[in-house]
């Protein structure tokens, strides 16, 4: 063999590890010297005599003798380069030297191939047999000593490459030392050191020196025998490692790296990597080339790592430049970007350094003119065995052809498996995959759901390949990737090769879906098969490059079969990778996968979301007959969404993928009817995102005008939703399905379900879908009923369901097999996955939420392509054609379809977020508890006997606790399954109380007081007595009511007296209306609160009407129709009407602000009544002022007021001043009548009445002869007048239509009252006194004849006025007979209070007597009730002696003329009073208005707009207290006993009292003593057959909740007292003054709620990332699936545990969260603080943020600043000062208070926004938040609003939000819709501001640690 000559020159790298920069000085100066850069080193081959292969290399001055290998086949083969560069030969000198002197060598540098390329080209020229292994983390002892195989039924050991090498004397290269996980290696140490190593099989290694040294004493057979081996001399190491640190994974063990010797393999030197390019791309500019390798040099520098920017992969250059080299024109920055990703890779810094060192160098913006358009053709060339295919692509105007490797298949010309669109952007990407896939693998980076997979098939079918898709996942290890072991039949092990390896052999295209979640380094197993083409798999084969399988072939003269019983096979020269791999998360700690290794290993392709024109294409071509205006809204929203910089949108556009947009298309085409809005919140799973996102969502729909469908938020009618099964199909509301045959009847679900519309609703779109084919997925709240829809939907399909339920530890392997061990022989079975696939039944999963999202993506592949592989070597497939008789494959059964569900992802779940991970490929479901009417309907269903308004209370109080736990204030979402759990307690157990079964789901809570709180306020706001006890009955205490007395008569009409009747004439008016004009009705939520929590009292509910403070409420009125009550209520100051339904939930209100004349004089204290009218014209109020005398009316149902103008009599001049002691100037409304829409006005001292018609629309005016001082209508057509002076009381009749033919006047009658004759010839003078209220119906018979004591059935009139409790007038008005009077006198009369009360009375008292007399008469249960002054009440006999009475607005006083009783009820004192005393007192002398709400009950409202209704009539009352001690449970304190009931089997003879013992002790059982527990025939408890229940005394088992509750009042004490002590103690820590406690008390008890809710959710966080990892390869634990085979051979690390898993070396250091507050400290703040406590609820929201990240320092950094008119940037809290205990808080609190005091006025709102986002990235951290609080009133101050939304977006870095303080009319919302979606909070109310920065914090802190 001729001597060969290799020589390249540059000079000799110097081999030490210091920094670049030196080398490359160094290298200047040596270039000078000679023996430097000019000693040309030459490797040559000689012959010589006695060696013994005859042969000698030489490399330079060292000489290596060359020995014959035993094992030709294991020498590397076309490693060595026909000329190979001058450092390379100089790295192979180096070895060499360090070979010759038996060490062993660490090739160290960057990441990339040419370190093994060294290697192994050292290895071919010396002929050394190789032993080659890559370490990943999944390497044990096992893989590199010896491992156990079973042969016939005996475990032999085989021994793996370090054994194998060190005895055959090989070369074991080792590659990748960082990933293997600490301790493997040091098994090696003793033999790199001393050449010694002990077995598992007894051996031991010996080096040659010593075993020869042996060998001189003993024979070799007493060596065997001892089981000593030599290692051979010949034996050597070569590892191949990264540095670490400046790579990941984990640093050398001291004791390992000290037994190597180290050598830096950096890329190759500048001059001999460019002459390699050069060679290689004759075709391109040497400019460009130098160009090209310039940029690449400088990315690879020191200065470019420190930038944190990964290396750029040098060794994929050629590749590049090869592709170049076909097309010249094509621009190098494009061929940077395959190789270098930096626009996925980088973020905004990087991509800027990276772009600047492009421009440098000239490589940018080259046009893309130039780039590969599409394309044209492929032509398959046969010429040989192996398969090319030569493909033609355009690029800019020229067709180029190049040629590539093709599969194995028929080529298709460029078309479409399964309907394919071609867009522009998809052609061009696959021409360039095609240039790419001429010279290396491919990586397709891009979204979800974005067609990564569809490209992919689309280039094999291009190409004539055969598919193998492999989905990775992240546990998966390097022997799924590459080998498994099996058992034969025998029970022999085997290893079975993994798809990947058999698509190697046969030349398939191999996609590795999900790339991204691999760990690196289990894919550092890979980088040898990807980067060389060859692969040594652990059973000892080897795969071979096919040029190098010829090479070997051709030299040893060995036949193909040869080579494979030498476990040696070709790879095909057509086999190719594609992986497919979402984009990195720039930025994160976790999810940056693609790093410098991994570069080396592809060309990436970014597969960009389609623009939205293509996108608008590829649906239109998918789905024809997709409505297209729909599909116009449907892509702007999706376009604008993935547009925006905002993270919040960006997560909602991940789940608008072009998958789910496609999916939704097929519905909108298939089901026109469906709307837009529910579709896409559907997809977006709105219903459970975070607050911020939510409404990020709704506002980016709202700019769309995709609108919520207007009937969609109603109930759909109940009619239309009824599923039945007809004639074979399956109908459920207006969706039909074929219903299935099953043969597996057994395994169809049949589920106790009860109908509802909701879940109906539900179903049917579930049912959309499924005949869709589409898998579904439905995500909700615990207990809402996910498993019973879908049983129910399965039932009513009659589907086969399969069901598996996923936990924390399910793995690959147990969702898809179940291995087992029988008789030595590993089995498979199958899953329920399996089976489903297999038989086509629905496979339901469960609890897909807990499994590791790692786990079950792995149900992508199957979902979207049907296919998957199986632990046992079986694969599921899709359809039967690509089955091509292959034994081992399953073809997915057309019914097969998956159903699953999961809890909704984000706190208070525990679970993964199953949704977000795969939540594009399903059809998303939202399963929400059902609405009220639906949750009613069931809950009947499921309690037949439990009363409706029990369960109305229950629906309605759960319905309350789910919305707190949609607002984040409460944790737990209480469900459906909750209620039905109660209701069905209550069904079975009546008598028990609602309050006590509430609590078997509420006793959760008990010990978490807040929570508990919040519990308990929500059921007493409903109505449920939690924790109150039957004996908590607080009704009035009851006066006896004073005898009757007999008044005497009043006689009307009788002439005889000169009382003869007087005509009054009429005028009758059309009525002049004005208007209408349109009014503003706003509508408010109304908060009800039941009153009967924990006491049971007269007030049943009561709520409060949002009245200003200085408002007054000046009448009240309550209308009753078909059962419907309406509160109206109106105010005087501003003029307003509040009104709402009694039985509704929300309130409207009026404003008349602009629309009541004002009058021109003084200060006008305006004064109106209102009242309703009935049907027909129900819903219209007539509103009265009484000053001007200005008549309203007004429609609520249509919005419009009308202005009603009445004839005016000539009145007198107005006087000027309104308080003029003469009252003659007000007109007064009666309106008793009202509800038959007509009404009745008068002047004060007029002598006119006005009666206004309203449904006529006429007005008739009569004329009177006397002045007037009130009317009564006490009947229709009777009217009670009182004269103005005399108090004369008259009776007007008047005919019933005025105005009708008859000439009808009016009569007017005299009406005379006479006293009763006393026999004291007692004088006729009477003081008359003018009633206050008269009713204007009677009293029914039976009433009557009750009150007055004698039976009697007569027309009547009670009334009441200031000298009675109440007045019967018998006969009034319609007998003209005299008419007798009785009374019930008060001991004084009203007004004039008593002297006893005077001093107990604290009223005020003017001498303007009020307008409103505050009397209602319930005719229906004989009762007078009226609210006085507390002055006017017997207090002392109310209220004990030593109690002190309460303020209160007034008693309602109950005279019961059926019980003879008085009742006082205290109408608790108004929250608010009017600061217009004077004003007030001329309203009412109490704070509180009176009107009948209904027969039996009675509304007040107090002035400060607080409505109570209350209960007043007895037999209401009975009925009430007996449902609320229902409710409480009558026998909860009873005292229990527990009996046991046996069958004695002894006979009862005669019963008998039994001997009485003398002793009384306690007997059980015996048939002999009396008094015993549990005998037979005697007397005595719980026995059998005695005559009767006899108890001695003796306890019988009981504790009694009253005992329970007494804890003695001492002990009480102490508890208390030791708090106190500790209390004070801390405060004498802290130097706070008992003072500055209490201050800073006041503000952190206003925040506790949210600081605990916010440290529960941190505090789970915390727990979440600390969740542990499975450990494998454990000696103990559990036994791992994965490892029975080598149980069964006998190893012992097969277990695996829960561990916490170390964080992997070298990986980024997990940085905390910096969060900064910028609160307003600005004068404004000060001086609006009176009016909604601004300043306040600021500092309470700065003590939240420092209370609730007390602790959690390592992960939140947060600081305070403050922003005023003196600076933007005012320190309140350092970054490294957090304060530590309360005093140091308060101190920040007083700080912020006396800033805003003292500072300037200004607003620096937007520089200090600025600042904030600006400055806070200065600081490294994982996230940034700045947080904005101003009352920024910005317009005020010039300020733009856009320019605010700038600067809050300006760092996509950093989330900012602005909260706003303060009113500004609508400005607030103006401003809102200017700022980004979710980013900016209006807090009108400034209690609101703690909750909106707990949102902020739940929704986005959380999403993402």
């Amino acid at each position: 063999m001729q001597s060969r000559l290799l020589l390249l020159g540059v000079p000799g790298g110097l081999g030490d590890v210091a920094s670049r920069r030196v080398r490359l000085l160094l290298r200047q100066v040596l270039r000078g010297r000679p023996g430097g850069g000019q000693q040309r080193l030459e490797v040559r081959l000689m012959h010589a005599g006695v060696t013994d292969s005859g042969e000698t290399v030489n490399i330079g001055d060292v000489s290596y003798k060359l020995k014959t290998p035993k094992n030709p086949e294991l020498v590397p083969q076309n490693y060595i380069a026909a000329s190979p560069s001058q450092s390379v030969v100089q790295h192979l000198r180096w070895i060499m030297q360090k070979d010759l002197l038996g060490q062993d060598v660490f090739l160290i540098g960057p990441p990339g191939p040419l370190r093994r390329s060294v290697a192994m080209q050292y290895l071919e020229l010396t002929k050394q047999e190789v032993e080659y292994i890559a370490l990943s983390r999944d390497t044990t002892e096992t893989d590199l000593k010896q491992r156990r195989e079973i042969r016939a039924g005996t475990a032999f050991y085989i021994d793996q490459c370090a054994v194998r090498a060190a005895t055959e004397g090989r070369t074991l290269v080792l590659e990748g030392l960082e990933k293997a996980e600490r301790n493997v290696l040091p098994v090696l140490n003793n033999l790199l050191e001393n050449r010694e190593m002990q077995l598992e099989d007894g051996r031991f290694l010996m080096s040659a020196e010593r075993y020869d040294k042996l060998l001189r004493d003993h024979t070799k057979e007493e060596l065997d025998a001892w089981k000593i081996v030599r290692v051979s001399e010949n034996f050597r190491v070569i590892a191949l490692g990264l540095p670490v640190p400046r790579y990941s994974g984990n640093p050398l063990d001291p004791p390992l790296r000290s037994r190597f010797q180290a050598r830096d393999i950096y890329f190759l030197p500048f001059q001999d990597q460019l002459k390699l390019l050069y060679s290689v791309g004759a075709n391109v500019s040497a400019e460009k080339i130098s160009q090209l390798l310039s940029f690449a040099t400088t990315l690879c520098s020191q200065e470019s790592s420190t930038l944190g920017l990964p290396d750029f992969p040098l060794d994929s250059l050629p590749e590049a430049v090869q592709i170049l080299d076909s097309f010249p024109m094509m621009p190098i920055e494009h061929a940077i970007r395959w190789m270098y990703p930096y626009t996925v890779l980088l973020g905004h810094e990087g991509k800027m350094a990276v772009e600047g060192v492009l421009k440098r160098f000239e490589l940018q913006g080259s046009g893309h003119s130039l780039l590969p358009k599409e394309i044209v053709r492929v032509e398959r060339m046969t010429d040989s065995h192996i398969s090319h295919a030569h493909v033609t692509i355009r690029v800019s105007g020229k067709e180029v052809t190049i040629k590539v490797p093709a599969g194995t298949r028929a080529v298709n010309q460029p078309c479409a498996p399964d309907r394919f669109i071609q867009t522009v952007s998809h052609k061009q990407l696959l021409a360039e995959m095609m240039q790419s896939h001429m010279v290396k693998d491919i990586c397709l980076i891009g979204g979800k759901g974005c067609g990564k997979t569809v490209m992919a098939k689309n280039f094999a079918a291009l190409l004539g390949y055969s598919i193998e898709p492999i989905m990775l996942y992240q546990d998966m290890t390097a022997r799924d990737l590459l080998q498994q072991r099996y058992t034969l039949p025998n029970g022999d092990t085997a290893w079975r090769s993994s798809p990947l390896v058999s698509a190697a052999r046969e030349g398939k295209l191999v996609l590795l879906d999900g790339i991204h979640r691999v760990n690196a380094g289990t894919l550092a197993v890979l980088q040898r098969l990807i980067h060389d083409r060859e692969l040594s798999l652990y059973d000892g084969s080897r795969l071979l490059r096919e040029d190098r399988y010829l090479c070997l072939k051709e030299r040893l003269q060995l036949t193909d079969e040869q080579l494979q019983n030498r476990s040696i096979f070709p790879i095909h020269p057509s086999f190719r990778i594609i992986a497919l791999a979402e984009p990195p998360v720039v930025g994160s700690t976790t999810q940056q996968w693609l790093g410098p290794e991994f570069l080396t290993m592809f060309f990436f392709h970014h597969m960009k979301p389609l623009v939205k024109s293509e996108e608008l294409q590829v649906i239109k071509e998918m789905v024809p007959n997709v409505p297209q205006e729909a599909l116009e809204k449907l892509l702007s929203v999706t376009h604008k969404l993935r547009e925006t910089q905002d993270p919040t949108a960006q997560s909602l556009a991940a789940s608008l993928s072009t998958r789910q947009l496609l999916r939704i298309s097929r519905r909108l085409s298939q089901y026109p009817s469906e709307n837009l809005h529910d579709a896409i919140t559907k997809a977006c799973l709105s219903r459970f995102l975070p607050s911020l996102a939510q409404s990020a969502l709704e506002k980016n729909l709202a700019d769309a005008a995709i609108e919520i469908n207007a009937d969609s938020s109603l109930e759909p009618e109940l009619e239309n939703y009824k599923c039945e099964v007809v004639a074979g199909s399956l109908k459920i509301g207006t969706v039909s399905a074929p219903v299935h045959n099953a043969h597996e009847k057994m395994k169809v679900p049949d589920v106790l379900f009860y109908d509802n519309v909701q879940h109906m609703v539900v179903m049917e779109d579930m049912l959309k879908d499924f005949v869709l084919g589409e898998h579904l997925l439905l995500v909700g709240n615990q207990g809402v009923g996910k498993n019973k829809i879908v049983d129910r939907f399965l039932h009513l399909l009659n589907r086969p369901r399969e069901y598996i339920q996923l936990h924390r530890d399910t793995t690959v392997q147990s969702l898809t097999l179940q291995p087992s061990v029988k008789d030595g022989l590993i089995v498979y079975e199958d899953s329920p996955l399996v089976k489903a696939v297999k038989l086509g039944h629905i496979l339901v999963v469960d609890e897909a939420d807990k499994a590791p999202t790692n786990v079950t993506c792995i149900l992508k592949t199957l979902v979207e392509n049907g296919e998957m592989i199986l632990a046992d070597g079986r694969r599921i497939v899709a359809d039967a054609a690509s089955v091509d008789g292959r034994e081992n494959a399953i073809v997915v059964h057309p019914d097969f379809r998956m159903v699953v569900l999961a809890n909704r992802p984000g706190f208070p779940f525990l679970g993964n977020d199953f949704f977000g991970t795969l939540g594009d490929i399903f059809s998303c479901h939202a399963i929400d508890n059902p609405k009220p009417h639906s949750e009613l309907e069931m809950l009947k269903q499921y309690g037949p006997n439990v009363p409706v308004p029990v369960l109305e209370k229950l629906v309605a109080a759960f319905g309350e606790l789910r919305n707190l736990a949609d607002q984040g204030i409460i944790n737990y979402p209480y469900s459906t399954r909750e209620v039905v759990n109660i209701v069905k307690h209550l069904e079975k157990f009546p008598t028990e109380g609602l309050s006590s079964v509430v609590r078997n789901v509420f006793d959760f809570d008990s010990y978490n007081n807040d929570m508990r709180e919040i519990l308990m306020n929500t059921l007493h706001k409903y109505g449920i007595p939690i924790g109150a006890k039957p004996t908590n009955v607080q009704l009035a205490k009851e006066f006896p009511l004073p005898e009757k007395t007999f008044m005497g008569y009043w006689i009307i009409g009788q002439t005889g007296n000169g009382m003869q009747k007087v005509l009054c004439p009429a005028e009758t008016h059309r009525i002049d209306i004005k208007g209408p004009v349109l009014v503003n009705i706003e509508k408010y939520p109304i908060e009800k609160h039941e009153s009967r929590f924990l006491n049971f009292t007269e007030e049943c509910t009561s709520w409060r009407f949002p009245v200003d403070e200085v408002n007054l409420i000046s009448d009240i009125a309550v209308s009753h129709e078909n059962g419907e009550h309406t509160l109206y209520v109106a105010t005087c100051n501003p003029i307003s009407l509040y009104f709402m339904n009694m039985t509704g939930e929300n309130g409207f209100f009026v404003d008349f602000f602009d629309i009541f004349p004002r009058m021109a004089s003084g200060s006008w204290r305006p004064f109106v009544t209102v009242a309703p009218l009935g049907s027909p014209l129900r819903g219209q109020v007539v509103l009265h002022e009484e000053q001007s005398n200005v008549v309203l009316l007004l429609d609520t149902t249509g919005r419009a007021i009308h202005r009603l103008v009445l004839p005016t009599e000539e009145s007198t001049s107005k006087k000027s001043s309104w308080w003029n002691k003469e009252e003659g100037e007000t007109y007064r409304m009666c309106k008793e009548f009202s509800h038959k829409n007509w009404v009745v006005f008068y002047r004060q001292t007029g002598n006119s009445l006005t009666v206004l018609d309203v449904l006529e629309g006429l007005t008739h005016t009569i004329s009177l002869p006397i002045n007037l001082r009130t009317v009564f209508l006490v009947a229709e057509d009777k009217w009670l007048l009182v004269e103005n002076k005399t108090n004369q009381k008259c009776l007007l009749t008047k005919p019933a239509h005025i105005g009708a033919e008859d000439t009808g006047a009016c009569q007017l009658y005299m009406l005379k009252e006479e006293l009763p004759s006393t026999g004291f010839g007692v004088t006729q003078e009477t003081e008359f006194y003018v009633p206050h209220k008269v009713s204007s119906d009677q009293l029914s018979s039976e009433n009557l004849t009750s009150a007055v004591g004698q039976k009697i059935a007569s027309p009547n009139r009670i009334l009441s006025d200031e000298k009675s409790h109440a007045t019967i007038v018998v006969g009034f008005p319609d007998l003209m007979s005299p008419c007798e009077v009785y009374s019930w006198k008060r001991s004084s009369s009203l007004g004039k209070p008593s002297v006893t009360n005077i001093t107990m009375y604290t009223g005020k008292r003017t001498s303007v007597t009020p307008r409103h007399n505050n009397c209602v008469t319930l005719t229906h249960t004989n009762q007078v009730v009226r609210i006085l002054p507390a002055g006017e009440v017997p207090l002392k006999d109310i209220y004990p002696k030593d109690v002190t009475p309460p303020q209160t607005a007034g008693y309602i006083e109950v005279t019961d003329l059926q019980a003879k009783k008085l009742r006082y009820i205290p109408v608790p004192s108004a929250e608010s009073l009017s600061p217009y005393t004077a004003w007030l007192s001329a309203i009412s002398d109490t704070d509180a208005l009176l009107a009948e709400w209904d027969k039996s009950s009675v509304v007040t409202v107090d002035m400060g707009g607080c409505v109570r209704l209350w209960e007043t009539g007895l037999e209401r009352l009975q009925q009430s207290l007996m449902e609320w001690r229902n409710m409480i449970g009558q026998d909860s304190d009873k005292h229990m006993q527990i009996t046991i009931e046996r069958d004695s089997n002894e006979d009862v003879s005669e019963p008998k009292h039994g001997k009485e013992d003398p002793d009384n002790m306690p007997h059980v059982g015996g048939n002999t003593w009396a008094g015993g527990t549990g005998g037979r025939d005697t007397a005595g408890l719980g026995g059998k057959g005695g005559p009767y229940r006899l108890d001695a005394g003796h306890p019988v088992y009981q504790v009694s909740e009253v005992e329970k509750d007494a804890v003695p009042e001492d002990i009480k004490r102490a508890a208390r007292e030791m708090a106190q002590r500790a209390f004070q103690q801390r405060l004498k820590e802290i130097q706070m003054s008992e003072y500055d406690a209490a201050t800073y008390e006041r503000f952190s008890r206003a925040v506790q709620r949210q600081v605990h809710a916010l440290r529960v959710i941190l505090d789970n966080l915390q727990a979440k990332g600390k969740e542990r990892q499975w450990l494998r390869h454990q000696a103990t634990g559990e036994l791992d699936d994965a490892k029975i085979i080598d149980g069964l051979a006998g190893e012992k690390a097969i277990y695996k545990r829960r561990g916490d898993l170390e964080p992997q070396l070298g990986s980024p250091q997990q940085k905390p969260k910096r969060l900064r507050l910028v609160v307003d400290v600005s004068g404004s703040m000060y001086r609006f603080n009176g009016v909604d406590r601004r300043l306040e609820r600021s500092m309470e929201a700065v003590c939240m943020v420092m209370e609730a990240f007390e602790n959690y320092e390592e992960k939140f950094k947060y600081d305070i600043a403050g922003h005023s008119g003196d600076g933007y940037n005012i320190k309140l809290v350092p970054v490294n000062k957090i304060p530590k205990n309360n005093k140091q808080r308060l101190e920040i609190l007083k700080t912020m208070h006396a800033h805003s005091q003292f500072c300037m006025s200004g607003d620096h709102t937007l520089e200090g926004t600025e600042h904030a986002i600006k400055d806070i990235t200065t600081e490294e951290a994982d996230e940034y938040f700045v947080i904005i609080l101003s009352d920024a009133n910005l317009s005020r101050y010039g300020i733009n609003p856009a320019r605010f939304a700038q600067i809050l977006t300006s760092n996509p870095q950093v989330n900012a939000f602005a909260i706003f303080i303060g009113s500004l009319g609508d400005q607030a919302a103006r401003l809102q819709r200017t700022l980004p979606a979710g980013r900016s909070f209006i807090a009108m109310d400034t209690k609101k501001i703690p909750q909106i920065l707990q949102q902020i914090f739940t929704s986005t802190m959380l999403s993402s640690i």
